[in-house]
């Protein structure tokens, strides 16, 4: 199984999280009294733990792209202290009996920072070493294998490299100089680059690939990978433009049952009544704002297509002036659109708007988490033009989604094109831990304004 590094840096810094508390536990105790930590099952440290965690994973502290400047890794980690501090200090305030003590909460911190500081410049140093080098080859030189190329970070490490075997017939659309040979000559290709992946990017394999050299070259423990797979591994997307339905059919995925469905209605019920009870004492305040910006209604409700392409009633805070599309009809909606109001701008960029879409998913038309739900107009046109749209459809659209948290602010098909990768990987891969991510996500980008609409 292929473990991403993303995934090992969190389970280090939970590690990191747990020996800072228990190292300033130890200075600010002299090694005493540990049991007072494992008071009620040790909540103490699974909340320290977790909200440590999860304030260096909001800063993206995983990804290892991000560690190329050592003052980025100095300033995302105070960033990330402080929104554990604070977040610590909530926690202990509703809680008062798990609260930690001020000054070992400071120390604690402290060598958390020290910790995710060091661990950070020393995956730095080593990973510009040749022996964490990847060295990938791409079989085809096409507009796929091009595309797959551009895909493969080429910064992370001086001594990684991309290179393309000639297949058949294939059409070049890569620079010759990268170009190493054939396909007919994959052995010895094998035993000069010694590459650590093969990437098999054809629109048609029939007859043209030696599957036999490719399996030698597996057993000798060089990945094999067809283009689809590692493009969806590496943008958590997938590349739709060359599938077949028949790889929807046969692939691993794309299957919804019963189960699956009634814990993701319990999950709904759940959050929709929790979120509504918090933010429901704050509609009128809300509705206030509302009316002095402009004149209207507070809400506004729009048909949109859900489920098995069932058309139902959307709510929102009204962010645009009244009848805003009377003249136009429906149409895209854009990045500073002047139909938006000043607090409607504001209501976009924080998801404000959305927060009466929770009685929609209480009802029942929508999940807290799924594809976003689109206008009919807009759904027409592009099941014309867009490969397995409606596929998006044999699931509950979401307030928020996979696509909304991984793909920036774009209103167009091109944009409809690009989202669809993402809803159908969702869709492709759907479980309880991917739901839990695109919430964290969700508020990951409401706080950065990131994809705000």
């Amino acid at each position: 199984m292929n473990i991403r590094p993303k995934y090992l840096i969190i389970t280090a810094d939970i590690v990191i999280a747990y020996l800072a508390l228990f190292s300033a536990y130890a200075i600010r105790f002299s090694g005493n009294g540990y049991d007072l930590l494992w008071d009620e099952g040790g909540w103490r440290i699974a909340s320290y733990v977790t909200l440590c965690t999860f304030a260096a994973y909001f800063f993206e502290l995983q990804e290892v792209r991000s560690f190329k400047d050592p003052v980025i890794i100095v300033r995302r980690v105070i960033a990330a202290l402080l929104v554990a501090f604070v977040s610590l200090s909530a926690y202990y305030f509703l809680f008062p009996s798990q609260q930690l003590g001020r000054g070992l909460l400071f120390l604690s911190l402290f060598f958390f920072g020290i910790g995710l500081v060091l661990l950070r410049l020393i995956i730095r140093r080593f990973s510009g070493n040749a022996r964490f080098a990847s060295r990938v080859l791409i079989l085809g030189t096409g507009e796929y294998a091009e595309k797959i190329a551009n895909i493969i970070p080429s910064d992370v490490n001086p001594h990684s490299y991309v290179r393309f075997v000639r297949c058949g017939k294939d059409e070049s659309s890569v620079s010759e100089d990268k170009i190493i040979g054939h396909v007919d000559e994959l052995s010895d290709l094998i035993y000069d680059y010694r590459p650590h992946k093969i990437i098999v990017s054809l629109t048609d394999r029939r007859g043209a690939l030696p599957l036999k050299d490719i399996m030698h070259c597996k057993l000798r423990g060089v990945e094999v990978l067809d283009a689809a797979t590692f493009y969806e591994q590496e943008t958590g997307c997938l590349l739709i433009e060359n599938v077949q339905p028949s790889a929807f059919i046969y692939t691993h995925g794309f299957r919804m049952t019963n189960l699956m469905r009634s814990y993701k209605r319990i999950f709904d019920i759940i959050f929709s009544v929790i979120g509504l009870s918090i933010t429901l004492p704050f509609f009128p305040i809300v509705a206030l704002i509302i009316k002095l910006d402009s004149p209207g209604p507070v809400f506004y409700k729009q048909l949109r297509v859900g489920e098995r392409e069932v058309e139902f009633f959307v709510y929102k805070f009204r962010t645009m002036g009244q009848d805003a599309e009377k003249e136009t009809g429906a149409v895209w909606a854009q990045k500073d659109d002047p139909r938006v109001t000043k607090v409607g701008a504001f209501m976009r960029k924080t998801r404000i708007d959305e927060i009466p879409q929770l009685f929609n998913v209480l009802k029942g038309d929508m999940s807290f988490v799924g594809p976003r739900p689109e206008r009919l107009a807009f759904v027409e046109r592009l099941k014309l033009n867009i490969p397995f749209y409606s596929t998006r459809h044999f699931v509950k659209p979401g307030v928020t989604g996979w696509a909304q948290v991984c793909y920036p602010y774009g209103a167009s098909e091109e944009d409809a094109l690009e989202k669809l990768r993402y809803d159908l990987f969702y869709i492709k891969n759907y479980s309880i831990f991917l739901d839990f991510k695109i919430i964290m996500d969700t508020v990951r980008v409401v706080l950065s304004g990131f994809g705000g609409r």
